[in-house]
């Protein structure tokens, strides 16, 4: 069998996993900023185009693109160019992606995380280019990401652990930064809107130095003065409700990003990222506890360098080395006086993929790293200050079966992490179908060591318990996949059991402390799709259902729903229009879900509807106006802490770009 009937075979394989809601984004497109535009009549509409894929020789994808990691996986990739409009925001495009649910605190800066397969936010792995971006204590804030840094999100749905290591007990999300072009390019965005919210980028790329290059910067700001209804005796049904405004909810940020790429000749290519980030924000606590003075600051530098290429032998290579350090300062309210805290982590990376015997691709990672934080107090168990060494060895091989009809995946990873050791198994397979049908199936185990903060650092009232255990997940799905020149549709199930997961205890007098305490089920059902009818009309959805149960022995909790795991979520849109007007409108909703274990507390459910048109001119020379409104119904709703959610806003937004193209 031909080198170049197999590589088609594989771009076709990974063209057909499951979790892709575009059809057209599982092949690289040419770097663009922009979505491609059409004649000089303007008659194209604002969106991507479907690739078709050839029985021709093509370049095998990167052994780190999410698809050729995991090749059955469940996979949802996330074009920020398809989100067009003012006020883009990370994780509300995250939270697009079936199965995963947003955590937000509501307006410009505020912490927003996500949920994935109903694993707790700390169970999911955010990377930006493969950096780990997950705090000290596990959980990755979304708002310190602008969407302006990223050209898509790879979203990968159950364990993780076998790709990408501790952590990844739902899923993990990799954020593929902006990518420089062969042609000079500059462009820029700017958006202002309610509540003196103001965001803003602009870049440039080209041609430097016989490679090429790209430098973003951006920025925002917002007074975050929304207004929200308040109870002021919520014990009394039926009385008036008052409208009061947030205070201390302001936030603001700036940053910038620059890569490099440039072949180095004999196959080899380099690639270099750093990025830079600045952000401060108030903490207006909870509308019945607000907080006047809480002030959090903070500040990310991030650097990774990249090597690629085909070696002798055709072993496909990809070495990396990356650093980051995240510093966290918290001032005012019950923080007056602590010290910030200073997390560092890095490490490389070497992993090769390579084809045997022209029926099966071997792959194979090496992984040395390290972690620590610096905190106000630590337990003499941390030694001073906490840090750890990270160290991993990842093996796979998939077996094409039958013409590459089927494909069978099995992988392992085996990790230390500090004082853990972690094994974690896991088998895919896909089965390609007549008619444009597919089925896969993937089974396996992930864990999650405990986080720094929870072994060793003092948070207040929040004590530390070094004696903890990783918590593990059991996992399994299957799908079936229908795909056409026109649409996409996915459909399947899924089922993870969380075991010896971690949660803070009353420790008296008047502390809390983190234990082992429990399992629990997740069950549910999760179904995306896309419809391009017509060139000037398309749609795109998904929904999931998330059955959920705490399997603690204990008759308060025993086979009660999970908190904070809603148990329906959709998503859906439709755009329309040719480039010159170009209308949208988005649906997001969720069902009601409890807000404490014992189910004595709960969160009503909600539904948004967001709206936009925007309007683009010229080809080379390329300008956008485009209008935004966020929640058109003005729907009032609190997030999972009782925290108010921004009513209806407003936001315009002018982008631009100028090309020259390269001689």
């Amino acid at each position: 069998m031909r080198w170049s009937h197999l590589a088609g075979r594989w771009l076709c394989l990974a063209l057909s996993t499951s979790g892709s809601a575009f059809a057209q984004q599982a092949v690289e497109p040419p770097v663009q900023d922009t979505p491609p535009v059409s004649d000089s009549s303007g008659g194209e509409p604002l969106l991507v185009p479907t690739v078709e894929v050839e029985e021709a020789p093509v370049a095998a994808e990167p052994p780190d693109s999410a698809s050729r990691r995991d090749p059955s996986g469940a996979l949802t990739v996330i074009r920020v160019d398809e989100f067009g409009g003012a006020a883009r925001d990370t994780a509300a495009m995250l939270s697009t992606a079936p199965g995963v649910t947003l955590q937000d605190l509501g307006g410009y800066g505020q912490s927003k995380s996500v949920v994935v397969r109903g694993a707790s936010s700390n169970g999911t792995l955010v990377l930006l280019d493969g950096i780990p971006l997950n705090g000290a204590g596990g959980i990755a804030d979304l708002s310190r990401v602008p969407a302006a840094l990223a050209e898509r999100f790879e979203v990968l749905r159950g364990g993780a652990g076998a790709r990408y290591g501790s952590g990844g007990l739902g899923g993990a999300i990799n954020i593929i930064t902006r990518r420089p072009g062969a042609n000079a390019r500059v462009a820029g965005e700017l958006s202002y809107g309610s509540w003196d919210s103001g965001l803003g980028w602009l870049s440039a790329s080209g041609p430097l130095a016989g490679g090429e290059a790209l430098l973003l910067l951006h920025g925002g700001t917002s007074s975050g003065r929304f207004p929200y209804l308040f109870d002021p005796s919520p014990t009394l049904p039926g009385d008036a409700l008052l409208e009061r405004h947030r205070t201390n909810n302001d936030a603001r940020g700036a940053g910038g990003l620059l890569r490099l790429r440039r072949e180095l000749g004999g196959g080899v290519s380099a690639d270099l990222l750093g990025e830079l980030s600045f952000d401060e924000r108030g903490l207006a606590g909870t509308a019945q506890n607000p907080s006047e003075d809480a002030r959090q600051s903070g500040g990310r530098g991030s650097a990774n360098l990249r090597l690629s290429g085909t070696l002798p032998g055709g072993v496909q290579t990809n070495a990396r080395a990356y650093f980051r350090r995240d510093r966290v300062a918290l001032s005012g309210g019950p923080w007056s006086g602590e010290d910030p805290q200073v997390q560092r982590l890095g490490g490389v990376e070497v992993e090769g993929q390579v084809l045997l015997g022209g029926w099966h691709s071997v792959s194979a990672l090496l992984g040395v790293g390290g972690e620590s934080v610096t905190a106000a107090e630590t337990t003499e168990a941390s030694e001073g200050e906490p840090t750890w060494l990270r160290a991993s060895v990842m093996a796979m091989d998939e077996v094409l079966l039958w013409d590459g009809l089927l494909t069978v995946a099995p992988s392992l990873r085996v990790e230390r992490a500090g004082p853990y050791t972690l094994l974690s198994p896991k088998v895919g397979a896909t089965v390609l179908l007549p008619s444009g049908f597919e089925l896969r199936a993937n089974a396996g185990r992930s864990h999650r060591a405990p986080s720094f903060l929870e072994l060793y650092v003092r948070q207040g009232t929040l004590l530390p318990n070094p004696d903890l255990r990783p918590e593990r997940a059991l996992y399994a799905d299957a799908a079936v996949v229908h795909r056409s020149e026109v649409s996409f549709a996915s459909v399947g199930g899924f089922a993870s059991l969380y075991e010896d997961l971690i949660s803070y205890e009353a420790y008296p007098p008047g502390a809390a402390r983190p234990y082992n305490f429990a399992n629990a089920r997740v069950m549910g059902l999760e179904a995306e799709g896309e419809w391009r009818p017509h060139r000037f009309l398309s749609g795109a959805f998904s929904y999931t259902l998330t059955v959920s149960s705490d399997l603690q022995r204990d008759g308060r909790f025993y086979l009660r729903e999970l908190p904070y795991r809603p148990r329906h979520k959709l998503s859906a849109r439709v755009l329309g229009g040719p480039r010159w007007l170009t209308g949208r409108v988005e649906l997001v909703a969720q069902s009601a879900h409890f807000l404490t274990r014992d189910g004595a507390m709960s969160l009503p459910g909600r539904a948004f509807v967001h709206a936009g048109v925007s309007s683009t001119f010229g080809s080379r020379t390329e300008l956008t106006v485009s209008c935004e409104v966020k929640n058109v119904l003005d729907a009032r709703a609190e997030d999972f802490v009782g925290y108010p959610l921004p009513g209806r806003a407003v936001y315009v937004s002018v982008a631009g770009a100028f090309e020259r193209e390269a001689r």
